[in-house]
């Protein structure tokens, strides 16, 4: 396994690469790419069963638009969990001073008054994060965890070893540790959870076309922390599916 400092390089100049490639992509093929997204999503066994889904805000511009699923999910009558950021309390040296909850939408029109933040993501309030169900700060509260997360990225490739999915994200290291935790809190909770990527939730990534690199391609780097996704919905048409699971 490659160094600490090798792997944030590595992961950095990929980064750097792939967000050089985003941002020339026109919105007309991000929402076409999004639209039949949707389509595959929409059509999962796994959604259609999903009662509580996570679900990614996306930013106008440079990812998957998720407003379509959210606004599904919602009149479909699931409850939908969506990010929430703040300041950790002390946090360990090695965790990320900000990090992640999902708390539940009440609604449609509760989704459609959030306001967008600086980087245009509708955003929940503060004032209003407290009357809130939280995944994790509630996790003693409640009997079932999430059926489905809908994670975003910056690039995705299959991992060969696996069979499942590896995941480059922005480099805050919000999904990683919210999924760390989250596993954390369920361990108590269910019997055996799904021992790759090691939850109980089925993990599935968004991703444009542009995103989805080829084994031939250069290679996703990933470490001990990152979490592995049972598939991959692609806006081109691909669905991408883990080795042990199915639509």
């Amino acid at each position: 396994m490659a160094s600490a400092a090798l792997l944030k390089a590595t992961k950095k100049q990929l980064r750097t690469l792939m967000k050089q490639k985003l941002s020339s992509i026109p919105a007309e093929s991000i929402n076409t790419q999004s639209a039949a997204i949707f389509k595959n999503i929409t059509s999962l066994k796994s959604y259609q069963g999903a009662k509580r889904i996570g679900v990614y805000l996306s930013m106008p511009t440079g990812e998957v638009q998720t407003d379509a699923i959210v606004r599904h999910a919602l009149n479909s009558g699931k409850q939908v969990f969506v990010p929430y950021l703040h300041k950790a309390q002390n946090p360990p040296s090695d965790t990320p001073r900000s990090v992640m909850d999902m708390v539940d939408l009440r609604s449609l029109p509760d989704y459609e008054s959030l306001e967008r933040d600086s980087w245009g993501i509708p955003t929940i309030s503060a004032e209003t994060v407290g009357q809130r169900e939280h995944t994790l700060e509630d996790s003693k509260k409640i009997t079932k965890g999430l059926d489905l997360i809908l994670v975003p990225g910056v690039a995705f490739q299959s991992d060969e070893s696996t069979g499942f999915v590896k995941r480059l994200g922005h480099g805050k290291g919000f999904y990683d540790y919210f999924l760390h935790r989250y596993r954390e809190s369920r361990r108590s909770q269910v019997e055996e959870p799904s021992k790759d990527p090691g939850t109980d939730v089925l993990l599935y990534g968004l991703a444009l076309k542009e995103q989805f690199l080829e084994a031939t391609a250069e290679e996703v780097p990933i470490g001990e922390h990152d979490s592995l996704l049972h598939g991959l919905v692609v806006g081109d048409g691909r669905m991408i599916e883990g080795a042990t699971r199915g639509a």
